[in-house]
């Protein structure tokens, strides 16, 4: 498997390079981790609706092609894309969502937080509260999009939507669930995120 680290990059782009391998992959194409962190930007998934953005605070908002609501990216996120082919390990979505949130529990685990997934709710929690946003699109039987996983992104952003369509929903970030100046840096903490992946995805 593939771990390319993209630095901070605009999100459009990143979302047209993603279907582009997509479209072009073989069955020998290697899977491909992507790490980044993305310029301020909100996501409208396939079924998302309108009235999930509260206001305009100038943030743009792109409408993509992967499952769910709106969701926020920002500075301070650590944004990981699995460009996977499912077929080829034989995983069903359901067990590679699982697997995904997986790693992410595994990588707060080992900052002494305890998370967990929350029913119906794809992603991960820290009592109730979630610090990561999961998204995928299948097509072909191979994936794109993945895992946000919140370490000090600014959290205001978020008041301007209802997050991933859920009223109400509070957000949270590593760095306010560690002890002040203990926040790892998004380099460690985004190469953390991709071993866990790696160790959980290798795992047929």
């Amino acid at each position: 498997m593939i771990v390319r680290t993209l630095g901070r990059v605009a999100y459009a782009p990143t979302f047209f390079a993603m279907q582009e391998l997509t479209a072009a992959r073989t069955p020998d194409t290697p899977d491909e981790i992507w790490l980044c962190e993305h310029l301020p930007v909100f996501t409208q998934g396939l079924s998302g609706k309108a009235e999930h953005l509260l206001q305009d605070i100038g943030i743009p908002v792109v409408q993509i092609d992967r499952g769910g609501q709106i969701t926020y990216h920002g500075p301070g996120q650590v944004v990981a894309y699995l460009l996977f082919d499912l077929r080829r390990q034989q995983l069903k979505v359901r067990e590679f969502v699982r697997r995904m949130e997986q790693a992410v529990i595994d990588v707060l685990a080992s900052y002494g937080i305890d998370a967990a997934r929350l029913a119906g709710a794809p992603g991960v929690y820290v009592q109730g509260a979630k610090i990561a946003a999961l998204g995928l699109r299948i097509k072909g039987g191979c994936s794109y999009h993945g895992i946000a996983l919140n370490v000090d992104v600014d959290l205001a952003p978020y008041q301007a939507i209802n997050p991933c369509g859920y009223a109400g929903m509070r957000v949270t970030r590593l760095c306010d669930l560690v002890k002040t100046g203990d926040t790892p840096s998004l380099a460690l903490v985004g190469t953390a995120l991709a071993q866990a992946l790696i160790q959980q995805l290798e795992t047929s």
